[in-house]
């Protein structure tokens, strides 16, 4: 695996329409956007209003996009793409800590990072975990999927904290039964 980059997106809408329409994304509302659905979206700020959007760049082939949501709020949360001929080789893992990186860097001190997954994306939950993220809620029937579906959704987050000191606070979910 070469170095990757992370570049700000900037207008290139036809690079993303051909990104997003030539993969599937199985564990995201709209598997297989349209080209239509992409450029409404687009237009529309999706991709940039209380957001920030990166390309992954490896060797010069955009693999992959990362989307940052709440961009403006102190806990955001994100969406990562990856091009179906990358996934399953680490990349997930390295735009992960990007992400948190980038994020508790920025000035206005984020308290936290969240990420939401659908609860049979074994290979994102597998990548947060090797992240540091920490599980912290399982909700049932809390994802609705195209064509009417509902699965079950869970919620990892890392703290500030956590990631400065280089440890994992354990949540306390149980201690009181109720």
């Amino acid at each position: 695996m070469s170095e990757i980059q992370f570049v700000k997106f900037d207008n290139e809408i036809n690079e993303l329409v051909s990104f997003m329409t030539n993969n599937t994304w199985e564990f995201h509302l709209i598997p297989n956007p349209s080209k239509e659905q992409i450029i409404q979206n687009y237009y529309t700020g999706y991709y940039f209003q209380n957001r920030e959007t990166f390309w992954i760049i490896n060797s010069d082939n955009k693999i992959g996009i990362i989307i940052i949501e709440d961009i403006n709020d102190t806990i955001p949360l994100f969406d990562i793409r990856l091009d179906k001929a990358v996934r399953g080789k680490g990349y997930g893992a390295l735009a992960v800590q990007w992400i948190v990186q980038y994020l508790f860097t920025l000035p206005d001190k984020k308290i936290r990072i969240e990420a939401h997954t659908r609860s049979d994306n074994l290979a994102m939950r597998k990548t947060l975990f090797k992240c540091r993220f920490v599980k912290e809620g399982y909700f049932r029937n809390a994802w609705e999927n195209n064509g009417g579906t509902i699965s079950d959704s869970i919620c990892y987050a890392i703290i500030r904290d956590d990631w400065e000191k280089g440890k994992i606070t354990p949540i306390k979910l149980n201690e009181i039964p109720f």
